[in-house]
């Protein structure tokens, strides 16, 4: 699956197919703080939903902490 198929609203499952991890990975990184490195997401009901946008700005600050790190 490429960034262009994802729908506008991501459930943990197609975020789990995306990255190759489990989706039990997703909702613990859906627990952590977003400023602490967590996936920003909402609720609707019970359900736990994250725009595609902020899903890639996600992907792109962790690649960007992870280069801070590096030097």
């Amino acid at each position: 699956m490429n960034k262009d198929e994802l729908p506008e609203i991501l459930t943990a499952q197609h975020i789990a197919d995306y990255l190759g991890i489990s989706r039990r990975r997703v909702y613990e990184l859906f627990q952590i703080k977003f400023t602490a490195g967590g996936i920003p997401n909402f609720e609707i009901g019970l359900s736990k939903r994250v725009e595609k946008k902020d899903f890639f700005e996600w992907i792109d600050a962790q690649k960007q902490e992870k280069a801070k790190s590096k030097y």
